[in-house]
């Protein structure tokens, strides 16, 4: 037999500020949570119009921290911060917005870094391989294409 908690609007409220105060989130996981409490389609949308109105949840705060988290962090580029964020159904304006929070000059940099490590891991004597076992892996992580190949061709 299964028996799955049931939760009052209130209750589901409450799990959900909680949720969305520990660490930013999208409009999509917080449905995603609310249909996995068993709430109905008139519940969620209480909810989330609640969570929206007292700043617990804000698309554009959430999109700034993912870009900003994901690019010092994992080094991601922005192709792959776009994919990512398009997955979780943001709006193309929000994005546009959270990228600009990215230093030009600190992408170039971490960048130009990322190639130079790859460069040095990369153990392949035949230099176009080497080249394009280095441009796959920038293009895997979300980098321009033209950035990589113009990076590649100062140190290669």
């Amino acid at each position: 037999m299964n028996l799955q908690r049931t939760y009052t609007v209130d209750e589901a409220q409450k799990t959900l500020e909680n949720y969305c105060a520990y660490q930013e989130r999208c409009h999509k996981d917080v449905k995603t949570k609310l249909r996995k409490m068993n709430m109905i389609p008139e519940a969620i949308d209480k909810i989330m119009v609640h969570l929206i109105q007292n700043d617990y949840l804000n698309e554009e705060r959430f999109a700034k921290a993912f870009v900003s988290g994901k690019f010092r962090i994992k080094k991601w580029g922005k192709n792959r911060l776009v994919r990512e964020l398009k997955f979780r159904e943001i709006s193309k304006y929000t994005i546009d917005i959270a990228l600009k929070e990215i230093d030009e000059a600190e992408y170039h940099f971490t960048l130009e870094e990322l190639i130079k490590k790859r460069i040095k891991d990369v153990k392949e004597s035949n230099m176009l391989r080497k080249k394009k076992k280095v441009a796959d892996y920038m293009l895997y992580r979300g980098w321009e294409s033209y950035l990589i190949y113009e990076k590649l061709n100062e140190h290669l």
